[in-house]
């Protein structure tokens, strides 16, 4: 999936895949992780997600990255916060109180700049990647955050039907990915009402990868 894409569908506001509110699979699943109050969470290709918010409302940090800055920078605008903004190698660095939001290339990010995380929740960024970039994404992603264990969303439906992003990421993708670093346990499934984009029977399943 190239740069260009996502940067795109940002600035003609082409995001029908952000939602107005918290997602209920994140509400409802989020205490399998165990977490404390004051816990580090990350979220990869966070977009603007109000997920951040109900977050930062229970009292977690939140660490997030994001390759649009345009996407963060309305994040700051609807919390009512001013960011710091500082270079961070290739990225910048948007932080105020328990929240920053490292932008740029995700495969560019490194350990060090990321800062320890007590878990990672993953609702938008698996996804949004074809087949061929998520064996990359994955390894990425554990050796970034140590293995911290994940609350992972993922969309399963008919792929040849409709073409992503989101993309179909089934149980056997799943465990394909993870299974040689986590314990992958299915929580749960909800329909996606009218189906997806309003063409395609599918279902949010949310895993628990520990």
């Amino acid at each position: 999936m190239e740069h260009k894409f996502w940067l795109d569908r940002w600035h003609k506001n082409e995001i029908g895949f952000h939602n107005p509110d918290a997602h209920p699979l994140l509400v409802e699943h989020l205490d399998a992780l165990g977490l404390s109050a004051g816990a580090r969470i990350f979220l990869p290709l966070c977009g603007k997600t109000l997920d951040i918010a109900w977050l930062l409302q229970h009292r977690y940090r939140v660490v997030g990255a994001e390759l649009s800055e345009l996407a963060i920078q309305q994040l700051f605008a609807q919390l009512d916060v001013e960011p710091q903004v500082t270079k961070v190698g290739n990225a910048k660095r948007y932080s105020a109180g328990q929240l920053e939001v490292f932008v740029g290339d995700f495969f560019e990010l490194k350990r060090d700049a990321l800062g320890p995380i007590d878990a990672v929740y993953d609702r938008a960024a698996l996804v949004a990647l074809p087949q061929a970039m998520r064996t990359a994404y994955a390894a990425h992603l554990i050796a970034l955050t140590e293995g911290a264990d994940q609350l992972l969303l993922a969309i399963d439906y008919d792929q040849s039907q409709l073409p992503g992003p989101p993309f179909c990421v089934d149980a056997a993708e799943v465990h394909r990915l993870y299974n040689s670093a986590y314990k992958t346990e299915q929580l749960g499934s909800a329909e996606i009402d009218g189906g997806l984009k309003g063409k395609v029977p599918a279902h949010e399943v949310v895993w628990l990868l520990r």
